[in-house]
Formats: structure tokens, sequence, C-alpha cells
């Protein structure tokens, strides 16, 4: 397989892992709004396994992209439009597209997200200064109420 066919590979990776990441993000919504914490953990996990995938193809892409460069002995850095402008492979412009257009649907859904974190935080600081005011307290390792003395 040659560099081009290589690059594209990884750009499909790319997109299938934008595509479950995105997917992901919108579950964690549903699960934020309706405060499914086990859930939101279970989501996290596999948000950080998918990251890491993602950032393994986004390695792999900068690896190979150099490699077409050095084969080329080009001296500017290589960008998708740049590969697509010296090879004229209309399939880089698409993958191109579709992979900006995911991550500005994840860009934006993770904002959204993060809103709701934020707002379901506050939501406990105040029942927690609640239940602190009516001199009750939640303990850390049981999550139960108990009297203060």
């Amino acid at each position: 397989m040659n560099h081009l066919q290589l690059i594209k590979s990884i750009l499909l990776g790319q997109l299938k892992g934008c595509r479950a990441l995105l997917e992901l993000l919108q579950k964690e919504k549903e699960c934020l709004i309706h405060f499914k914490t086990d859930e939101i953990e279970k989501l996290s996990k596999e948000k950080d396994t998918l990251l890491l995938k993602l950032k393994l193809y986004e390695d792999e892409r900068i690896r190979l992209i150099n490699d077409f460069k050095d084969a080329n002995t080009l001296e500017d850095d290589i960008t998708l439009e740049r590969l697509y402008e010296m090879t004229g492979d209309e399939e880089l412009i698409k993958l191109r597209t579709e992979l900006r257009s995911l991550l500005q649907s994840i860009h934006e859904l993770n904002g959204i997200n993060r809103v709701l974190i934020e707002r379901s935080l506050q939501y406990l600081h105040q029942t927690t200064d609640f239940f602190k005011s009516m001199g009750l307290e939640i303990t850390p390792d049981s999550g139960l109420l108990c009297k203060e003395a």
C-alpha cells in the first residue's frame, strides 16, 4: 500500500472513531439530563478508551504525512487540502470535509455537555449546602446522611 492509501485508511479510522465519540456524547447528554450517574461513569470510561484510539490514529496520520513529505522531498507542512492539491485525489477532500463536520459537531455537543455538568455540580453543591444548613452532612465514603453532633 502506498502512502496515500495508508493516509486514507487512517482517515477512515478517524472518521469511524469520531462518529463513535459523537454517539457517546449524545448518550452522555441524555444521561446528564436524566442524572443517570452509573451510566455517566460507564460512558466516561468508554470515552477515555476511544480518545486514546483517536490519539493513536492522529499520531499515525502525522507520521504517514511526514513519510509522504520525506519521500517527495517537500519542505512545507502538508495539510489534507495541500495533499489533495498535490495528488488530485477527490476522496481526500471528501474525508477532510466529513472529518471537519464531525469535529465541529463533537465540539458543539461537548460544550452542551459541559454546561449540563456544571449545572449538575451546582445543584449538588446547593443540595449539600442545604443539608449542612439543616445540621446534616453527607459522608464522603458512604454517601449517607448523618446527624452532626
